[in-house]
């Protein structure tokens, strides 16, 4: 029991850092590019990296164990993080911030199936999120002050990857064998669920976008400074925490949970278009939707590494494209298309969600 504990802590503190890292870049994006396309680009390149990864991590997770994936995941991330501090071309921190995300997926696929195989899952997963959160927050908040304080956009980048370290150290003093391997059984049962389930994937690919495009898009589109603009952001990962721990202690739906959360983070976006409030409503829905998602996920036991990889993998898809997309209509059509087209996007997550779909063949607990 005390090794379990062990083992939590070095993961919650290896998603803090992971997600701290990289967050610390995008305060001080337009140090690193000064178009909106170059700088979604650089944010996106994560996502891609990680969306590469996650489907992968995941299956090794199920055949390996999630211990040896947890631990490249960090060691790949404590590697980048150490070329990121001393990069400046934008095409060379879009190469790297693309090895960091394949390092972010494979430790994002493993930690989660960790958490979602425990029989506390719902409320570990809460734990989870939370930390991820708070990596998510202090990534903005540490960075964007230091670049203000010391007019260097990379010390943000240094410290958390300085945490990576820690967390990948602890992964590696504890070994294998807190984790044990789990043998793949009845593929058919995890087939049908995720063809039959298609509405979740797009929701996740959607509704997690939804946040990074408005994250990505209000460092040029407000004209802030970085600590500013760290503080606004970080209210969406605090406003996460919240829901996070709160929603993991309550029974809920997860598909009219999902679908009523996709109509308000519309609203959300319009609303982040006049006032950075709206960086509070999407927080907190956020959360309410991991949640649901994850406990939607938790019905299958015996396959949540490839489950957790394929979530993982719809999230950072959504991370890696939607930025991108919304950088390139605020460019060609002003900012105010982009955010409603994003609006627009979260409308048709209300129309799918629950379409065609069924519900897990083991119920959650």
């Amino acid at each position: 029991m005390a090794a379990s504990k062990v083992y939590l802590a070095i993961v919650c503190l290896g998603i803090f850092a992971v997600m701290a890292l990289s967050n610390a870049i995008v305060p001080v994006l337009p140090a690193f590019a000064g178009q909106s396309a170059w700088q979604g680009a650089i944010y996106a390149a994560y996502f891609f990296g990680a969306f590469v990864s996650t489907l992968p991590g995941g299956m090794l997770a199920d055949r390996q164990g999630t211990a040896p994936v947890i631990r490249a995941g960090l060691l790949i991330t404590v590697a980048t993080g150490v070329l990121l501090f001393f990069a400046t071309s934008p095409v060379v921190v879009i190469v790297l911030r693309g090895c960091e995300g394949i390092g972010a997926g494979l430790f994002v696929a493993a930690a989660l199936s960790y958490i979602n195989s425990r029989s506390d899952h719902t409320r570990m997963s809460g734990y989870y999120m939370a930390m991820l959160n708070l990596g998510l927050v202090l990534g903005l908040i540490v960075a964007g002050w230091f670049a203000v304080r010391f007019a260097e956009p990379v010390f943000g980048i240094g410290i958390f990857t300085l945490f990576a370290l820690v967390a990948f150290a602890g992964s590696a003093v504890t070994g294998n064998s807190l984790v044990s391997t789990v043998r793949m059984r009845d593929t058919a049962i995890v087939s049908a669920f995720v063809r039959d389930n298609l509405w979740l994937w797009y929701s996740a690919v959607v509704l997690v976008g939804i946040t990074g495009v408005v994250s990505s898009l209000y460092p040029k589109f407000s004209g802030e400074a970085p600590d500013t603009l760290g503080l606004w952001i970080a209210g969406m990962s605090i406003a996460t925490i919240v829901t996070v721990l709160v929603v993991s202690r309550i029974p809920l739906p997860p598909v009219p949970v999902i679908r009523w959360s996709a109509i308000f983070m519309a609203g959300g976006v319009l609303l982040a278009y006049v006032s950075p409030l709206g960086f509070i409503v999407l927080g907190a829905l956020a959360g309410v939707v991991m949640i649901a998602q994850m406990v939607f996920l938790a019905g299958v036991p015996d396959h949540q590494g490839l489950l957790m990889g394929l979530f993982s993998t719809a999230s950072y898809l959504g991370m890696a494209i939607l930025p991108f997309v919304a950088g390139v209509v605020a460019d060609t059509g002003g900012f105010l298309a982009a955010f409603v087209v994003t609006a627009i996007l979260g409308g048709t997550v209300v129309v799918t969600t629950g379409w065609c779909g069924r519900q897990p063949p083991h119920p959650a607990e």
